[in-house]
């Protein structure tokens, strides 16, 4: 109870943070193990506006066995902030900017066409003026809920839906994502998803340990005295405080099956874990924490040919250790 307490206190704290004229839209979602509670994309009043995140699937609150796995873990919001966002969200990397010139658009799938301002190369941060964010279609059941993403440019053309669903009997979240093609001009971009887990409001240090299938390489970020690798794992040496990071980036050591896609994040002081796999071979991973959250990121490639589409799915199982 002492857990569900604080959470209560912290959403307490989030709805004063977070000041809207207008609430945004939202839904809950339950399969009577897992209770999760998300922002629904609406391109004048949703939560997210950003150029950088899927606007469809951002979980606020998760909760399973009095365990709390996302939240709030900046101190800045605004609606089109690209980073002030909660939950396992994806994000494209963006389709066309190198070609485009200054004042035409480049595709961010689950975003829309954005224009390309005078500025020397791409950058996630940059908050882009999107000229077409296409048509959100949302459909919500008890647990789950599906969102649709249209787009029609002069380019681009395609169908974007993606399920978040609690499975029937078990304490389990699904992504699922299907890309069909519509137009005439091939798609093919890397996607990953940040994961920013925010469990128990748990500060990042020795309480946590990453798990790997494989013995993760690569080179340290930010304050990398704080963290090392310890065989299959990501382990902390102290607390990362408040304005600091700790990375792994580029993050090496898996193979081309995807089984390596495979990650698992523990607690050892409240006992929550959460096992995060994916369907598809990883081509790219970073691993990036923060004060208050914790983010795994794998990439995977997605290319779908004209009239073709292309599926894949994300699996979050969460459990107790102790």
């Amino acid at each position: 109870m002492k857990r569900l307490s604080l959470f209560t206190l912290s959403l307490a704290i989030l709805s004063i943070t977070f000041s809207f004229d207008v609430p945004p839209p939202e839904a809950f979602i339950s399969n009577g193990l897992v209770n999760a509670r998300l922002y629904l994309p609406d391109a004048v009043n949703g939560y997210y506006r950003g150029a950088r995140f899927d606007w469809g699937g951002v979980i606020y609150d998760l909760e399973y066995n009095n365990h709390h796995y996302f939240g709030k873990w900046f101190d800045r919001y605004e609606p089109t902030l690209h980073d002030a966002i909660m939950g396992p969200v994806d994000s494209f990397n963006p389709i066309g900017y190198d070609e485009a010139k200054t004042g035409e658009g480049f595709l961010r799938i689950g975003v829309g066409i954005l224009e390309k301002p005078d500025e020397p190369r791409y950058a996630f941060s940059t908050p882009y003026k999107i000229l077409n964010s296409g048509t959100w279609k949302v459909k919500k059941k008890s647990s789950g809920v599906t969102f649709i993403h249209a787009l029609k440019s002069e380019k681009y053309q395609y169908e974007y839906t993606k399920s978040v669903t609690l499975t029937k009997g078990k304490p389990e979240l699904v992504l699922e994502h299907t890309l069909e093609n519509k137009g005439t001009t091939a798609i093919e971009t890397d996607v990953y998803n940040h994961n920013f887990f925010v469990m128990d409001q748990q500060p990042t240090g020795p309480d946590f340990i990453v798990k790997f299938p494989f013995a993760p390489q690569g080179e340290f970020k930010g304050k990398t005295e704080k963290g090392a690798i310890d065989g299959k794992n990501i382990v902390y040496k102290d607390v990362i405080s408040k304005g600091e990071f700790f990375a792994v980036s580029p993050l090496t050591g898996y193979g081309i099956a995807a089984g390596d896609n495979d990650f698992r994040i523990e607690n050892t002081k409240t006992g929550a874990g959460v096992r995060i796999i994916g369907d598809q071979p990883i081509v790219k991973v970073v691993y990036w924490s923060a004060a208050a959250t914790l983010c795994p990121e794998p990439y995977i490639k997605v290319k779908v040919d004209p009239a073709k589409k292309m599926t894949w799915s994300i699996r979050y199982e969460f459990y107790s250790t102790f």
